[in-house]
């Protein structure tokens, strides 16, 4: 079964962020920045592993939380920076 955008990104944050967390306790309209689960050094590494595991680049005016603030707003990014 493939993976889709959503379950890799719950995937990498869950075993970047949330390590004891259970299953439930992310939504995917959870904002990171405001539950405290990623901070800025977290971006950082977020975005590393989007442009390792996306074969994309994410540009320096596209690191807004529009983008990245969410499991559904990065799936959505992601779609659109590799259609």
């Amino acid at each position: 079964m493939m993976q889709t955008n959503s379950d890799k990104i719950r995937a990498f944050i869950f075993s970047n962020f949330l390590f004891d967390a259970e299953e439930n306790a992310l939504d995917n309209d959870t904002s990171f920045l405001e539950q405290g689960i990623i901070d800025s050094t977290g971006v950082l590494e977020l975005v590393e592993w989007l442009e390792e595991t996306f074969a994309m680049k994410v540009d320096d005016e596209e690191l807004i939380p529009e983008n990245l603030d969410s499991v559904n707003r990065l799936s959505q990014f992601i779609t659109r920076k590799t259609a």
